[in-house]
């Protein structure tokens, strides 16, 4: 059996989507829901650029469009997918210094946050909270003086608290999503058993929720990085993965540039080059990055900016040819349907008039984001940054009380109708959203014509012709 999990995290270092987004984090092209025009060439990429966004550094406020509607439409629920904020390196360069990261919580250090010193005290009194088997045992915040590997740094906790602030002054102050007597029930949070992901969480709830309570706070662990619960038995899953997994190693072995690099890198560390690859250094060298810590250097010479900026490149360069050969298209096809199957079920409930799991939280990870918008069809959107947010937004129409309508956001900006389960319709009607049944029937059927099938059971056996 495939383990899934490692050859998700080889795919989430290689797919990295080229359409530039400003510093905002909203696509140009599609800010005012403006359909690109297919024919105009994509602008050259600048694979530092590209980095400085991944990065997602805290600095300006970051405006959006969530919770945008005519006034005689009700928001009813909102359902959160997000990546975990900024973290250490999961990988180290072979025979080189670790970089000095503190993941300490320091309110007076940058980037800071004004409600961080509350959070601090908040996150190390203990809980109340239900907490799933393993994530019981996880910290609630990082402090190691050197992070470890993997760890949440202050960066991404900060991350989280502005998106849930961001997000509360929305839904909360303005919509009236929950009110101050919310209950634990109108909740629906989980997790994957990370750390990061679980501080990650806790980050945006706490400046979100009208008050954070621990006892309100049901946090469910999720095993899987696709979220695929009881459902993740899938050959044709694996089966994809394993292609694209084939195309990307074909790529890389056809760019001589990147050989050089990776020969040349590997000589500086004193390594053999294979070893080097193995350790996967991008992930290393984007800490770095992100922190403005200058790249390591042995008595060889020193890794620079060139050797980050061709990696980088051939990212892009990845990216391309993977929207060409739609091999991780139909992974992300089998890999998100139980996750958007789940989604379309409680919207489903709720607009039936169910009061229950109102707000949800998923946190998790690139691998978990990147194949849901693949499967959505948003190819305009780029790969998820640190603290990226997905957000479906369950609209009631006022004038038509049984009509719900549904809003997609990435990082911000509506993509509702880059979606491929409604394009057609934004080009026929006025309406500033997509009915909830047109993407009902996407995830309950229209998912599985590619494979020439009717049900997630029947697509995930049946062999490509």
């Amino acid at each position: 059996l495939i383990k899934v999990s490692g050859i998700l995290f080889y795919l989430s270092v290689h797919l990295i989507p080229v359409n530039p987004i400003r510093e905002d984090g909203l696509n140009p092209k599609s800010r005012k829901r403006i359909m690109p025009d297919l024919l105009t060439e994509p602008p050259a990429i600048d694979p530092i650029y590209e980095a400085y966004v991944y990065c997602n550094i805290p600095t300006v406020a970051e405006r959006s469009m969530e919770g945008h509607a005519p006034h005689y439409f009700k928001l009813v629920s909102v359902q959160v997918l997000i990546r975990h904020g900024d973290r250490y390196p999961l990988y180290a360069i072979p025979k080189t210094k670790r970089p000095d990261i503190d993941c300490t919580l320091l309110p007076s250090r940058k980037p800071s946050h004004p409600q961080l010193e509350a959070f601090i005290k908040h996150m190390s009194k203990g809980s109340g909270a239900q907490m799933d088997g393993a994530l019981s045992n996880l910290p609630r915040y990082p402090s190691h003086s050197l992070c470890e590997m993997g760890e949440l740094t202050q960066t991404g906790v900060v991350q989280h608290l502005r998106n849930g602030q961001l997000l509360r002054e929305i839904y909360i102050n303005k919509h009236k999503l929950l009110q101050s007597d919310w209950t634990a029930k109108q909740l629906y949070l989980e997790t994957t058993g990370k750390s990061r992901t679980l501080q990650s969480a806790l980050a945006l709830l706490y400046t979100f929720l009208p008050d954070f309570e621990w006892k309100k706070i049901n946090m469910r662990h999720q095993w899987s990085t696709i979220f695929c619960s009881g459902s993740c038995d899938c050959p044709m899953r694996n089966h994809y993965l394993e292609e694209e997994q084939r195309r990307q190693y074909s790529l890389r072995v056809k760019n001589n540039e990147l050989e050089k690099i990776y020969v040349d890198m590997a000589k500086i560390v004193g390594i053999p080059t294979r070893q080097l690859r193995a350790s996967n250094p991008i992930d290393s060298l984007l800490c770095y990055f992100c922190h403005n810590v200058s790249f390591p250097c042995t008595q060889n010479g020193c890794i620079g900016m060139e050797h980050f900026k061709v990696i980088k490149r051939h990212q892009l360069e990845d990216e391309r040819e993977r929207q060409e050969k739609k091999l991780y298209f139909l992974y992300a096809l089998l890999a998100t349907h139980p996750l958007l199957n789940q989604t379309v079920n409680r919207l489903q409930r709720i607009a039936e008039g169910k009061k229950d799991e109102v707000f949800v939280l998923y946190s998790a990870h690139d691998v978990t984001l990147s194949p849901v918008l693949s499967a959505l069809g948003i190819t305009e959107a780029r790969f998820p940054r640190f603290a990226a947010r997905l957000v479906f937004e369950l609209w009631q129409d006022g004038k038509k009380p049984k009509e719900h309508f549904i809003r997609i956001l990435y990082n911000g900006a509506d993509v509702t109708f880059q979606t491929s389960f409604c394009k057609d319709y934004y080009k026929r009607s006025s309406k500033p959203m997509c009915p909830l049944e047109k993407f009902v029937n996407f995830v309950k059927r229209d998912m599985f014509l590619v494979f020439n099938s009717t049900s997630y059971y029947d697509a995930c056996r049946r062999r490509p012709l």
